[in-house]
């Protein structure tokens, strides 16, 4: 049985509402100011729960790290067909793109930095609800 009922994601950053109209428009939820966490948050329309807490002191991480360093980034799961689209989307809202040489031609993940610096990746899912290396996704059964 599990004692945890969800989980949620919370970035911290200098501008949280601009961060999660950002992350509201790419998950497709409503944004929410909740006084007892003093963070905004938002539910997407598969269930992905953010958070964003103002941090005044905040600095961007680093991409690439040196030595192929692993860091947190999130991974927003795309229906394949719809990549190039996410694309365009995320660009258009202020993603900027930080792997322009991808080390394959298949474009199944495509890496980013949100508006306030933190990382994130698109990665193509295929349409039985798996990502195309045969994991299953989280939150949803099938894209339509």
């Amino acid at each position: 049985m599990a004692i945890v009922d969800a989980g949620i994601l919370v970035l911290d950053c200098r501008d949280p509402e601009d961060l999660a109209e950002f992350y509201g428009a790419l998950l497709g939820g409503e944004i929410a100011f909740n006084p007892s966490t003093d963070r905004f948050e938002i539910t997407g329309e598969s269930g992905t729960r953010m958070g964003f807490r103002r941090d005044t002191g905040f600095t961007p991480p680093s991409w690439p790290r040196p030595d192929d360093a692993h860091q947190t980034h999130l991974e927003l799961l795309v229906a394949a067909p719809d990549m190039d689209a996410a694309e365009r989307e995320a660009v258009k809202r202020g993603a900027r793109p930080v792997d322009t040489n991808p080390s394959d031609d298949s474009q199944d993940v495509r890496l980013y930095c949100d508006p306030a610096g933190h990382t994130f990746a698109l990665r193509a899912a295929t349409r039985d609800g798996r990502t195309r290396d045969g994991r299953p996704m989280g939150g949803r059964e099938q894209l339509t």
